[in-house]
């Protein structure tokens, strides 16, 4: 497949004839990224499926309206977050747990996830994340995994620069803390 800039993705959506066209090539070079993203934060392939449909459906919809202001694939990343984000605060409420049993059901699920392929540093690794608080899992997922511009993950979180460097910093230290006290495990 071709690689079309967002420029040229963005044109093709305002001036062709098809713009489902146009959005299918959208969907084509993003959703990969989109799903990996999403699922570092919701963990579970399901889930992460389920949040991907509405990931992008939110687009089809707001993308009339896009100005531009940010690049496709920033827009793309912020309502992808939110839209975790809202996917794991409705399923606190909707078991009426507290912050730290969802990410203990998590953990859980990690464990019997038949997709995850890593070893165990990789899932330890993984659990360490998700001991983390939601805003510095999804900032050191961002730095760590997509090695995302800080400028870039401002523009997707809403956030100062100076923020995220404070919360990848504080997210590596407890996460190194993580491995001395599991060292054994």
């Amino acid at each position: 497949m071709t690689a079309y800039s967002d420029d040229e993705l963005l044109q093709m959506y305002r001036e062709g004839p098809n713009r489902h066209y146009a959005f299918n090539l959208i969907v084509a070079q993003y959703q990969e990224r989109l799903y990996w993203h999403i699922r570092k934060i919701v963990i579970s392939h399901d889930d992460a499926d389920d949040v991907l449909q509405n990931t992008l459906v939110k687009a089809w919809n707001g993308l009339e309206n896009f100005r531009s202001d940010s690049q496709l694939y920033t827009w793309l990343y912020r309502i992808a977050t939110n839209e975790s984000i809202t996917f794991l605060n409705q399923k606190r409420r909707r078991f009426m747990l507290p912050i730290v049993n969802v990410e203990r059901q998590l953990s859980d699920a990690l464990d019997s996830d038949s997709m995850f392929s890593g070893d165990v540093v990789q899932k330890k690794l993984q659990k360490a994340i998700l001991n983390l608080p939601e805003k510095q899992r999804i900032v050191f997922n961002m730095k760590y995994f997509e090695e995302m511009k800080y400028e870039d993950m401002s523009e997707i979180l809403d956030t100062s620069v100076g923020a995220l460097k404070a919360s990848y910093h504080h997210a590596v230290k407890k996460i190194e803390k993580y491995f001395t006290e599991h060292d054994a495990e």
